[in-house]
């Protein structure tokens, strides 16, 4: 229930949502003073969440900023979390996502031998079965690439960062009790929720960001000053959601 009414949640938490909301109030409403406020909050949403100078300062504040490859010590176990991969079941085959900076820094790592062993936690966020078991099937790739089987530990059962956590932990203290360093990869800007979970779980990790948003200096171009962009509206759903997830998690006990 709680997997679910999280999904239906990200519809109210959406700027688009909040766009199309305030569209119809206006159109709807036979007060002019209410049709003229709609019509001003309308505006200011299409402008302030379309602004990538603005979105990209707001999430400078709550990702964990990433560090390069060469600073970071030997680890026996990069855990990576899923949500990298969507699935085509026309051709059968992974299809990557922003996230999948994750698994591209994680096999840099390995090969770097920074970390000894992969662990890809998570099977899908999907309410229902869309062909997608994220971890199970991206072993199956890595095999195909070249590493081996045994360097690759499987966590498929979880669907949210919490069970992530829960998991992740379980198959470590039931197969693999002897390992104890372990690196957390995940996005940036998921990192400060995944963290929490796993601390709350008993595996302490080093944190190693990917795919962020914004580095430690800022570099702005005028179009992103003044030029709107509707990949925006995306970019503050997401935002949103790891802010919300987080409050909601530490609420009901999971961080």
């Amino acid at each position: 229930m709680f997997f679910i009414l999280s999904k239906l949640t990200y519809f109210f938490i959406s700027p688009f949502s909040w766009l199309l909301a305030a569209f119809l109030f206006f159109i709807l409403l036979k007060n002019k003073r209410w049709k003229k406020r709609m019509k001003y909050i309308a505006l200011f949403i299409l402008f302030f969440f379309s602004n990538t100078f603005l979105f990209k300062e707001a999430i400078r504040l709550w990702e964990i900023p990433a560090k390069s490859s060469i600073e970071i010590k030997k680890h026996e176990v990069g855990i990576v979390l899923g949500g990298m991969f969507s699935y085509d079941n026309d051709t059968d085959r992974l299809s990557i996502r922003r996230g999948g900076d994750r698994i591209w820094q994680a096999i840099d790592l390995y090969k770097r031998k920074k970390i000894s062993k992969i662990l890809l936690s998570g099977d899908n966020g999907h309410i229902i079965d869309k062909g997608l078991h994220e971890s199970k099937q991206l072993k199956e790739l890595l095999v195909r690439w070249g590493i081996p089987s045994n360097d690759i530990i499987v966590e498929g059962q979880s669907k949210n960062t919490a069970q992530n956590a829960q998991n992740t932990a379980k198959r470590l203290k039931q197969t693999y009790p002897h390992l104890s360093s372990f690196l957390l990869i995940t996005s940036a800007q998921h990192m400060k929720r995944a963290k929490a979970c796993f601390d709350k779980a008993g595996i302490k990790t080093t944190m190693f960001s990917t795919d962020p948003f914004v580095g430690p200096k800022r570099r702005y171009t005028w179009e992103e000053f003044f030029v709107p962009s509707v990949d925006n509206f995306l970019h503050w759903s997401a935002l949103n959601k790891e802010i919300l997830g987080y409050v909601v998690y530490y609420i009901v006990g999971y961080i």
